[in-house]
């Protein structure tokens, strides 16, 4: 047999393609061509191959060697085609007698001892080999990975002779152990806040409804601790949300995988954070911090410090939950649904009245303008963290709910919605805001006049009802009354900081 195919999966993004290694000896003098678009680290699999193969206890062919990566025109790249590579060279030579060999596909770098080394992305790759019908084979360093993925048909290895003797029939490769990690608790708990009762209040309102939120407060006033506590509120990843974090995570840092499992993610990057770090990329695109965030909280403190340019690239992930990336050599999408909660000072001198401020309004509206009006926008809900008043630090015992509490009328509010329209309402659209988000007359000309008087977009508008849409499910209301009208509107923080201070200077 001078012919053989043999089924692998190349890693571009989150997305796992069938990648068929076509192997073909032909009589001429010896060498290798290899071709299907790879890349330097795949057309150096050659060296690693010949070696592997020898030091397994077989003969590289002294054949002239042809290795089609098919389809020709997706970019290929890393050492994860060095076993299927193996494999098809000594089926193609007769060296290996493998009937079965269209059930199985392979991932995995070779070393030159023909130890078989990890991959990224193998969870990636391995489902939808299991979508496909296939077993799949990997190596033992990627054992901790796949075995999060519940259904069988995931087979590691350690040694391209195992896998040789395992499709010849001589030898069993074993199952990744079952994954028994559970659900993890959260340490820090809501409780641990002494005061702040509309910011935790907001907290709440955030995590049944999946919205955005803004605080704004002098430094020291808890801001980054109520963002902290926000995971402690929110349900559990499901299975299915589970494995689409884990794939992303896979592409960095897999080491991690196990550690993070069914935990919701909560990235914080700093604010020199550049664009490439913030939403991905490179010549083959790696996912940046927001899809990093899929399924969790993207906390960016300091807001105003982040470049302008680097916010409002997250204008289109925030509304589509997806970001593109395009580049020469490949376009890769990534999923990005992420809860966006921010923190940031009033001021450059972090106060914007009172006897500690020391910026005028000219600064203050200088340093807000660092942030664009449609970025802001994106928030649905903007809270003021205010300096505690007197003696309230010294009531150590009265520290309100604890997360538990909270998380409860959180999940019962989440589930009116998703029973209702099978979505978060932070995820409704303008059709959708019409249908599940009615106001009586009265109410919606008061709302529109009070809209018109703070100078609000219609995108405030239709994020405001989606505020007091979460406000309803969360007091198991099934219209919108004034009174959760009135409670949506006093978290427009933001838009009566900004209508203070033109005032001032008018």
């Amino acid at each position: 047999m001078s012919l053989s195919v043999v089924y692998t999966r190349a890693a571009l993004g989150v997305q796992a393609p069938l990648i068929s290694v076509e192997v073909h000896l032909s009589n001429g003098l010896p060498g290798l061509t290899l071709v299907g678009l790879p890349e330097t680290t795949v057309k150096e699999a050659r060296d690693r191959v010949r070696s592997a193969i020898i030091n397994s206890g077989y003969t590289f062919p002294a054949k002239k060697i042809t290795i089609n990566l098919a389809p020709a025109d997706l970019p290929k790249e890393g050492g994860r085609y060095d076993l299927p590579i193996a494999i098809a060279l000594l089926s193609a030579s007769e060296q290996l007698n493998a009937p079965h060999l269209n059930r199985y596909e392979f991932v995995g770098e070779l070393a030159l001892t023909g130890a078989l080394r990890g991959v990224p992305g193998a969870i990636s790759g391995a489902l939808a080999a299991l979508q496909a019908g296939r077993h799949i084979i990997v190596a033992t360093e990627n054992a901790s990975e796949v075995s999060l993925i519940e259904e069988k048909g995931c087979l590691i290895a350690g040694h391209l002779q195992e896998v040789c003797a395992f499709l010849e029939g001589r030898h069993e490769l074993a199952e990744p152990e079952e994954n028994r990690i559970g659900v993890p608790e959260h340490l820090e708990d809501l409780s641990d806040i002494i005061g702040q009762e509309q910011g935790k209040r907001a907290l709440e309102i955030t995590a049944a409804g999946g919205h955005n939120l803004l605080l704004i407060g002098p430094p020291g006033t808890g801001k980054t601790m109520l963002a902290s506590r926000l995971n402690g509120l929110l349900p559990p990843l499901s299975n299915h949300e589970a494995l689409e974090s884990a794939a992303i995570i896979s592409l960095t840092n897999s080491t991690s995988l196990q550690k993070h499992w069914r935990r919701r993610p909560f990235r914080s990057p700093h604010h020199s954070a550049s664009l490439t770090a913030m939403v991905g990329g490179g010549s083959i695109p790696i996912p940046g911090e927001i899809s990093l965030a899929h399924h969790g909280i993207l906390f960016l403190d300091e807001l105003p410090e982040f470049e302008r340019r680097v916010l409002d690239a997250l204008r289109e992930p925030i509304e589509s939950g997806q970001i593109h990336i395009s580049r020469t050599r490949a376009k890769i999408s990534y999923p990005a649904q992420f809860q966006l909660i921010a923190a940031m000072n009033p001021s450059p001198s972090g106060h914007y009245q009172g006897n500690h401020n020391r910026s005028t309004p000219e600064q203050t509206l200088r340093y807000l303008g660092r942030l664009s009006g449609p970025f802001l926008d994106r928030f649905d809900l903007s809270l003021e963290i205010p300096l505690p008043p007197p003696g309230v630090l010294s009531q150590m015992n009265n520290t309100g709910e604890n997360s538990s509490t909270v998380r409860e009328r959180v999940i019962r509010a989440q589930e009116r919605q998703y029973l209702r329209q099978n979505k978060l309402n932070a995820r409704l659209d303008n059709a959708e805001i019409r249908q599940f988000c009615c106001l009586s007359e009265v109410d919606s000309r008061w709302l529109e006049e009070t809209l018109t008087r703070f100078g609000l977009s219609v995108r405030a508008w239709q994020r405001l009802l989606k505020v007091a849409r979460t406000i309803a499910d969360l007091e198991k209301s099934g219209d919108i009354a004034r009174q959760h009208l009135q409670e949506a509107l006093s978290y427009r923080a933001i838009d009566l900081l900004l209508l203070h201070l033109q005032k001032m200077l008018a």
